[in-house]
């Protein structure tokens, strides 16, 4: 009985010290867990090691130059050569004034410069040496509406001292382009010799068709300087870019052959390609007149036939 008592006792007491061990566990927990919960009833201790710098994130190039006029923020799809026919210049130019090693090697998101920097404004602001069609023109002052060479004059008097208010035009139905600067403007001739068969829109047609024959002359629609000729714009195809100043570029588009290389200088009415149908649907000249690098009408400054 003694030995059975005391098996009984000690396992008895065994499990005694279980039952306290166990407790004692839970107690441990719930004190853990209790811990633990106050330790995240609080937002928790950011340590700030970059000395509130972003170092992961890498600004892109010309960020700081964002929304600045002369400037161009680089979107979906742009290349460097669409970027600079948009803004009237030339794709070297704009190469040059950002120090691309590699033209091809633009991100979206990064800040380009698309107007001279300063001690090359006189430069980009002259026109070509010797360039015929490159009219003087004066001025312009108050009460003068610059136009197209072949527009119709648009001249408001000037108030008589001391009338009243002049009245207010109404406005047009597509916006005024901006003044062409004194000297700036440009008598075009055609690039082709064919039908129009497909006319300016703003949204869809940037320039007019010229219908043809492969092999047709393209000639230069007035003096200027080849800032590009290649392949190089989706759309395009075979592509001629003239600047004749730093108001007017032209593009001719299309083309089965190119005829002059960049950098030259061209004369109005030189042929500077051959018609043909590369990256187009059929034989044709696409032409377009840029102006302040906006795509205008062509036939506002074409001569009437």
């Amino acid at each position: 009985m003694n030995a059975t008592t005391l098996s009984a006792d000690g396992l008895g007491s065994r499990r005694s010290w279980r039952s306290v061990g166990l407790s004692v566990g839970l107690v441990g927990v719930v004190l853990l867990a209790g811990c633990s919960t106050r330790s995240v009833s609080g937002p928790a201790p950011v340590e700030d090691r970059t000395g509130g710098k972003m170092t992961d994130v890498k600004p892109l190039p010309g960020a700081e130059n964002a929304g600045k006029p002369g400037y161009f923020t680089v979107r979906p799809g742009d290349t460097l050569y669409r970027i600079a026919l948009e803004s009237g210049q030339s794709p070297r130019d704009v190469q040059t004034w950002n120090n691309l090693t590699n033209p091809n090697l633009i991100e979206v998101g990064q800040v380009l410069r698309v107007a001279p920097p300063a001690g090359a404004n006189a430069v980009a602001m002259a026109p070509v040496p010797g360039a015929a069609g490159v009219t003087a023109a004066p001025v312009a002052t108050q009460g003068v509406v610059a136009r197209p060479l072949n527009g119709t004059a648009a001249t408001a008097p000037l108030p008589a001292p001391g009338a009243g208010p002049a009245p207010v035009a109404v406005a047009p139905a597509t916006p005024v382009p901006e003044p062409v600067q004194a000297g700036e403007e440009v008598n075009f001739v055609w690039p082709a010799q064919g039908s129009v068969i497909s006319q300016f829109d703003e949204a869809k047609n940037k320039g007019v068709a010229i219908a043809g024959r492969v092999g047709d002359p393209v000639v230069a629609a007035a003096d200027g300087r080849v800032v590009y000729a290649g392949a190089g714009l989706r759309g395009y195809g075979n592509l001629i870019i003239l600047k004749h100043n730093s108001t007017f570029l032209t593009a001719y588009a299309h083309n089965q052959a190119l005829l002059v290389r960049e950098d030259q200088a061209v004369k109005q009415g030189q042929k500077i390609a051959e018609m043909g149908s590369s990256d187009a649907d059929r034989v044709k000249l696409h032409f377009e007149v840029r102006r302040n690098g906006k795509p205008v009408d062509p036939m506002g400054y074409l001569p009437k036939n």
